[in-house]
């Protein structure tokens, strides 16, 4: 990629590459400007990830902490509140700093309404697509599971709203839960000739044969184009081994370098990898494996207002990535000249569904989606009195409700939620339903558990969660976050070595003992593992 010239100003000055079209009209009190966005080069990809299942608009609190651990200390994604805005270059109180941080959230998500829902992400990919003729949509993955509906139809609401959206290429991780038969079915059947699942590292586990397309070639306005697929490499590992049993999986580097080799030699100009690695491997993946214009990632859930730029010793990619929830569309433009990329422009915008009217189609699609489950998703739970959220390194109001809820009924004096980043938020005074309840725990094989645990189990399984998200090494971490824990108070330090990060565990104020068994609930049977 030829960008010498415009590194420095794209990437570092949010100006030109995002911030403008985030905070130019906040002054303006004219959010729904920001979606004028000039087109630029020949060829544009649009980018979502990580919905998991939301259909409506909803609110979504971003993290006050997201803890960089080694080389990503201090860097992006690692940035949050403040920073991120300083690194972005954005002011705070503009609608881009509601989207991207927690800052001042509850009084901004008041004035600013909420967030996603696919009929109005429907009307800003119609006017994206008809402002960049054959732009392609591609969604990184875990659209088909995250809600009440995508439970109880396996996943189907989500398919016939993503046709309907226009996806044109896609990539998975939760997918994988529907099991492998449910997901060949979409795959080969709903998707047939509309839209293209890539994966270059699903293979099978006998002769190791390649379970879907890694990667598509797409012409855009003369210019061939491939998009590689990139899978969540640890599925087996975050989830139920089960539910993927003749698959393998992982990150696959000298297959991908293969890949991109080869896509070049069959004319491909462009070349975007499509990953659900998550945003840390995405980075050491750039710096390992040339020929790759762009990683369009997920999985973290970071919402990047600006692209990472990775030298390689192939010249140089664009690491970005998209948010979740529906809560962002990414915009990448590329001019090319002389066959190869001389040039960008990178957005990220955010949804505001108070700025984009609904689609009428897509409205009514969701509508018939999910009268027949309307009675049980608006079911009354409560009234929350304060901000329920999922987000954090350590801890989260909404896994807190969950934890002492586990305690309260099952008569635990333990309980552990997994640190999924998936889940929606409520502010204060509004009703705790049904639907926000599978918002946050809706999965195809979880159930709730009651088990006796030593004292020396408890650490074995706080040390493991550990390892998975501080490893110093990305290539080591599976992505989510800490175990929520009920009852339980410990002390952390990430930067310890491994089995040495968690120290000085007490239950009411006393040590827990080695050797002691503890009545420990939870609702996952995998809390062992991370998520996200």
């Amino acid at each position: 990629m030829d960008l010498t010239k415009r590194e420095f100003l794209q990437v570092m000055g949010a100006a030109s590459v995002a911030g403008m079209a985030l905070g130019r009209h906040a002054d303006a009190g004219a959010a729904g400007q920001m979606y004028d966005l000039p087109r630029f080069g020949q060829v544009s990809f649009l980018h979502m990830t990580d919905c998991h299942a939301q259909l409506m608009p909803i609110y979504f609190r971003e993290p006050s902490i997201n803890m960089g651990l080694g080389s990503m200390n201090g860097r992006l994604p690692h940035l949050v509140g403040e920073q991120l805005l300083k690194a972005a270059g954005l002011r705070p109180g503009t609608p881009a700093a509601h989207a991207l941080t927690y800052l001042d959230f509850e009084h901004s998500a008041k004035r600013y309404g909420k967030v996603g829902g696919f009929a109005h992400l429907a009307t800003l990919v119609k006017q994206m697509k008809a402002s960049r003729p054959g732009a392609l949509l591609l969604d990184g993955g875990d659209t088909w599971q995250g809600s009440g509906t995508s439970l109880w139809t396996k996943g189907q609401d989500m398919v016939e709203a993503c046709k309907l959206l226009g996806v044109d290429v896609m990539t998975g991780h939760w997918e994988f839960t529907l099991g492998m038969e449910r997901v060949k079915e979409i795959v080969e059947k709903d998707f047939e000739g509309k839209v293209d699942f890539v994966a270059q590292n699903v293979k099978t586990t006998d002769f190791g044969d390649p379970v879907f397309k890694p990667y598509v070639i797409r012409e855009i306005n003369g210019v061939p184009c491939a998009i590689i697929g990139q899978a969540f490499p640890y599925t087996p590992i975050a989830n139920p081994r089960y539910m993927v049993a003749d698959w393998e999986f992982g990150i696959q580097d000298e297959n991908m370098q293969k890949m991109v080799d080869e896509a070049r030699a069959k004319g491909a100009k462009v070349v975007v990898v499509l990953s659900h690695n998550g945003m840390d491997v995405d980075l050491k993946m750039a710096s390992r494996v040339s020929g790759i214009d762009a990683i369009m990632g997920g999985h973290t859930h970071d919402g990047m207002p600006v692209p990472t730029l990775v030298k390689n010793k192939g010249g140089q990619t664009l690491v970005t990535n998209a948010g979740s929830n529906g809560k962002f569309l990414g915009v990448l433009d590329f001019e090319v000249k002389n066959g190869q990329v001389s040039d960008f422009r990178y957005t990220l915008l955010p949804v505001f569904s108070n700025d984009l009217k609904a689609d009428p189609g897509m409205a009514a699609l969701i509508a018939k989606i999910r009268a027949p489950h309307e009675s049980k998703l608006q079911e009354r739970l409560g009234v929350t009195e304060g901000l329920l959220y999922r987000r954090g390194n350590f801890n989260g109001t909404g896994d807190q409700m969950l934890v002492d809820a586990l305690m309260d009924v099952q008569g635990a004096e333990i309980a552990f939620s997994p640190g999924f980043r998936w889940g929606t938020t409520l502010l204060p005074g509004q009703a705790i339903t049904r639907e926000w309840l599978l918002d946050m725990t809706a999965t195809t094989y979880s159930y709730a558990t009651l088990t006796e645990m030593t004292g020396e189990t408890i650490k074995t399984v706080l040390e493991d969660v550990c390892d998975n998200l501080f490893n110093p090494d990305p290539y080591y971490q599976q992505g989510g976050d800490m175990v929520r824990v009920g009852g339980l108070q410990f002390s952390c330090d990430p930067t310890a070595t491994m089995g040495r990060r968690i120290n000085d565990m007490r239950l009411k104020g006393k040590p827990i003992e080695a050797s002691k068994k503890y009545k420990v609930a939870g609702w996952c049977p995998e809390i062992g593992r991370a998520h996200v």
